[in-house]
């Protein structure tokens, strides 16, 4: 399964970054940002 994964602004809530990873990939993102205080939105990825 594929996730999309967007960094939010700590500003005001936008979206900065946007990646389209695997399982393993966001746990590795979500550590990261746990450890660094960042915000992410994930959800499952959808092929238009």
């Amino acid at each position: 399964m594929r996730f999309e994964i967007m960094r939010l602004s700590d500003i005001d809530g936008s979206t900065t970054d946007r990646l389209i990873a695997d399982a393993e990939t966001v746990r590795a993102m979500v550590e990261d940002a746990a450890a660094t205080g960042e915000r992410l939105y994930i959800r499952p990825y959808q092929a238009s």
